[in-house]
């Protein structure tokens, strides 16, 4: 019998397919990850506890618990490996009203509002390469007030802002092209980014009479905390860290893209954040055997001070490093993020059409086209800031809510096949739950404070934490529209 022909292009269905391996789910986590935290919270830090030991060891705690964390996700995300990451868990978990708030806070700030800020980062350091044209004048400083966010000065830096725009614009299309083209991306800007702190640690290490040993182990004879003021100290670097660490949830986003996802997404957390620790920790070994603590606490880019001491004009190329970093996390967070509105959409519980995947090359075009623009509006808006400030507290409460999510699956579906089993269970779970406690419970208290702060300065305040629940919240009437959920679409 002849073979039977090959289905007609319009016969194939326009879904999302498999096409990514193991490197470059590796490749996803590094680069999701590393940003411009390494390169902007070593000094502030540093001024928190005032001793080089100490900043080594919460970069390497933060390191740990952001491991746990990243493991015990990688149960679910391995028991239930499709498109949509942590959406689709908080679905089955929870139930559809949790897993749509957040869908919605993904979408409102959480993850386009990244967007728009580590874009921004981008654009800021090419001003150290290229003059971008600014408005002047009263354009320049025109602004709206909006109750509760602030003021909106969309024209302000408006070179910056258009740079960053074109930055978010263009990745969008490349990630429109085909996730396998926006895989390759992803892959050349990390091994790039890694490669370039590679290299400032070997000439921190290599350059003679630049460092000495004797840094690592000096303290700062004026900043450093006792008592009481040493924990504030211990738990305000933690929260630094571990704003560096965030970012690697976005792999569980397209697991439906990962081929062999029971195997690859645990595989790929595992190896990335071990990966992203040790740059982390190499980072600032270098940074503290170059700099003492006092001088890195008076730094606002010790990476860009560390370059310059090791060679004159060095802090330019410190910029190009800062700008390849944040290319790789923009184009991180479009690629994976858009799968989360895709996953709602398919499930009726967002516009029908978000849900469209592009018929030829198979990527979620309608999701992707509506991130890319409301992130840039955030952008111009000026108000990305202050609305990222407000969601990390929300940010935290669904990190914990997911780890919590492991056994609440464990003891409603103990017969499900488990791929993969987070090792050291309960206490890898435990451990990650208790400290996302702590860590939302110090940020609310330091949040009342600064508030009251602001207050008594006559200044205007926020509760930053109880605005961003509401904005999470306001969610809940485009919930209702929505009330009766059909299964996913494999159209």
């Amino acid at each position: 019998m002849p073979p039977a022909p090959s289905p007609e292009p319009s016969a194939v269905k326009p879904g999302l397919r498999p096409s990514l391996g193991l490197f470059t789910t590796v490749m996803m986590v590094v680069g999701g990850v590393i940003g411009s935290g390494i390169f902007r919270k070593p000094g502030v830090m540093a001024g928190q506890l005032g001793s080089p030991e100490l900043l080594l060891a919460v970069w390497a705690l933060a390191g740990v618990i952001t491991l746990f964390g990243a493991l015990t996700n990688a149960e679910i995300a391995a028991m239930i490996p499709e498109t949509g990451g942590q959406y689709v868990y908080f679905e089955r978990i929870y139930g559809p009203f949790t897993a749509f708030l957040y869908g919605w806070a993904v979408f409102a700030v959480i993850q386009t509002g990244s967007i728009a800020a580590i874009a921004y980062v981008f654009a800021e350091y090419a001003t150290q390469w290229v003059h971008l044209p600014e408005w002047s004048g009263p354009a320049a400083g025109w602004s709206f007030h909006l109750p509760g966010i602030g003021d909106v000065a969309p024209l302000r830096e408006f070179g910056i802002k258009v740079v960053a725009a074109s930055l978010i614009l263009l990745l969008t299309a490349i990630n429109y092209l085909g996730v396998k083209f926006g895989g390759l991306v992803q892959n050349v800007f990390t091994v790039a980014k890694v490669t370039a702190m590679a290299a400032l640690v070997l000439v921190a290490f290599l350059a003679p009479g630049v460092g000495t040993a004797a840094n690592l182990t000096a303290d700062s004879p004026t900043l450093r905390p006792h008592g009481w003021l040493l924990l504030v100290g211990i738990a305000a670097a933690l929260q630094g860290a571990f704003w560096a660490y965030d970012g690697w949830n976005k792999l569980t986003y397209i697991a439906g893209e990962i081929r062999e996802p029971q195997r690859n997404i645990p595989r790929g957390l595992l190896i990335g954040l071990l990966m992203v620790t040790a740059v982390y920790l190499l980072m600032n070994l270098a940074f503290a055997y170059v700099l003492p603590v006092e001088l890195m606490a008076q730094s606002k880019l010790v990476a860009a001070d560390v370059a310059e001491r090791c060679r004159a004009g060095g802090g330019k190329w410190i910029a190009m490093a800062v700008m390849v970093s944040t290319f790789g996390t923009v184009n991180a967070t479009i690629l994976a993020t858009a799968r989360v509105y895709f996953s709602m959409a398919r499930r009726g519980v967002f516009p029908r059409w978000l849900g469209r995947a592009h018929p030829r090359f198979h990527t979620p075009a309608a999701s992707l086209g509506v991130q890319g623009l409301w992130s840039v509006a955030l952008l111009f808006s000026g108000t990305f800031d202050t609305l990222t400030d407000t969601l990390i507290f929300v940010s935290w409460v669904f990190y914990a809510a997911g780890a919590f999510g492991l056994f609440v699956l464990r003891r409603k579906e103990p017969d499900t096949p488990r791929p993969y089993r987070v090792p050291g269970y309960p206490l890898v779970p435990g451990v990650f739950i208790l400290f996302s406690v702590l860590y939302l419970a110090l940020t609310l208290l330091h949040d009342i404070s600064s508030y009251r702060a602001a207050l008594a300065a006559g200044r205007p305040a926020m509760l930053n934490a109880l605005f961003g629940a509401a904005l999470v919240l306001a969610g809940t009437p485009i919930s209702w529209l929505y009330r009766k959920p059909r299964p996913p679409s494999d159209s």
